[in-house]
């Protein structure tokens, strides 16, 4: 539906036009397509703030998910460390008793004493194999920085350059990391 209307216009020099305008009326199916946008913000403001606070719970849970993950680490590590330190005791005491009867031994009891403290050295290699420490292998291998440190050469005309002639401290692994390298010596005979 269109609706006329006249508009007079006047111009400076005091001339008037008369114009016909047509008007359209806006159509039904039209007239609901613009929204009222202030409700639409609100709304949208409202959304905002759900997610925000979703996102900040969010962001609170997952930090005290880490620090309570933090937390059980120490303790896993400390109840290990128990373990172990309960593993050593028996050493510690054979050890304290071995001292003893070195105090008191005559010369007859050498070889005994000697022999306490091989037990005691065994009792110690088998504590710590069952927490993963196992000896690197050293004699007659070749040298590999990874595992070995050398602190010497030797010459050896029987051995080719490179393999591993002592072993002047032994080294360990536990659980394939090396704890402490094998101190060596390594053949070089150029």
């Amino acid at each position: 539906m269109a609706e006329e209307k006249k508009v007079v216009v006047n111009n400076e020099d005091g001339d008037s036009a008369e114009i016909n305008l047509q008007m359209k009326q806006p159509e039904p199916e039209v007239e609901g397509f613009i929204p009222d946008i202030s409700a639409e913000l609100e709304n949208l403001k409202a959304e905002l703030s759900a997610k925000d606070d979703r996102f900040l719970r969010l962001q609170a849970d997952f930090d005290n998910f880490r620090k309570r993950t933090a937390k059980e680490k120490l303790e896993v590590a400390a109840v290990i460390e128990q373990a172990f330190l309960k593993d050593l005791l028996p050493l510690l005491d054979n050890l304290s008793r071995a001292s003893e009867a070195a105090e008191n031994a005559e010369n007859s009891d050498v070889e005994t004493l000697r022999k306490g403290i091989e037990m005691i050295k065994q009792e110690t290699v088998a504590v710590m194999g069952k927490h993963g420490l196992e000896p690197i292998d050293t004699l007659n291998k070749p040298f590999d920085p990874n595992y070995h440190q050398a602190v010497g050469t030797i010459r050896d005309e029987t051995k080719e350059d490179g393999i591993i002639a002592a072993e002047l401290q032994r080294g360990y692994i536990a659980r394939g990391r090396v704890i402490r390298p094998s101190m060596v010596q390594v053949v070089n005979n150029s």
